[in-house]
C-alpha cells in the first residue's frame, strides 16, 4: 500500500491542557491522546483500514481527504474549527475536522468508540458530498462512499 496513492489520510492533534493545569491533568490528557492514536493507527486502526482506497479509483480532482481528529480541543481551538475546510484546488485536498472528547469517545465502551469513529466519518461524508457538488469535482462520490462503508463494516 503506497501512502502517496491513498485518498484517505488521518491527522491527530492532542491538546495537553492549559499552561496552568497541574501535572496530573496534563498526564491524563497525554494518556487519552495515546489511547486515541491506537484507534487511528494501531493494529486495527481505522486509518490503516481506510488506506486501502486509492484516489485514482474515484477521479482526478480530489487526491486527499484528511480526517483531522482534535482530541480534547481547548475552547480557542474549537472557535477556529469549521465543519469542513475549503477545498484546496492546488493540493487537490480537503480537511475534515472531527472533535474527540470524553462525551463522545473516552467515556464510552469499546464498541461505542468504534461506532463513533464510523458514524462521524459517515456524517462528515455528507458534508464532503456537498463540497464535491458545489465545486463540480469529478470525484465519484457514490463509489467512494460505498467502498468506505464496505471496508468499515
Amino acid at each position: 500500500m503506497n501512502s502517496e496513492t491513498n485518498i484517505i489520510g488521518c491527522f491527530v492533534h492532542i491538546s495537553l491542557g492549559n499552561w496552568d493545569d497541574d501535572q496530573k491533568a496534563k498526564d491524563a490528557a497525554k494518556e487519552q491522546g495515546d489511547l486515541f492514536r491506537t484507534y487511528i493507527w494501531g493494529e486495527n486502526g481505522i486509518c490503516s483500514t481506510m488506506k486501502k482506497l486509492n484516489y485514482s479509483d474515484y477521479g482526478k480532482d480530489l487526491i486527499r481527504i484528511l480526517f483531522q481528529y482534535y482530541v480534547n480541543p481547548m475552547s480557542e481551538e474549537l472557535e477556529q474549527l469549521k465543519e469542513i475546510e475549503r477545498y484546496r484546488k492546488k493540493e487537490k485536498s480537503i480537511g475534515i475536522p472531527i472533535i474527540v472528547n470524553g462525551d463522545n469517545f473516552f467515556n464510552k465502551s469499546e464498541v461505542e468508540r468504534h461506532l463513533f469513529l464510523k458514524y462521524t466519518i459517515n456524517e462528515k461524508l455528507c458534508l464532503l458530498e456537498e463540497t464535491i457538488k458545489k465545486k463540480k469535482l469529478d470525484t465519484d462520490f457514490r463509489k467512494l462512499k460505498a467502498d468506505l462503508e464496505s471496508i468499515l463494516s
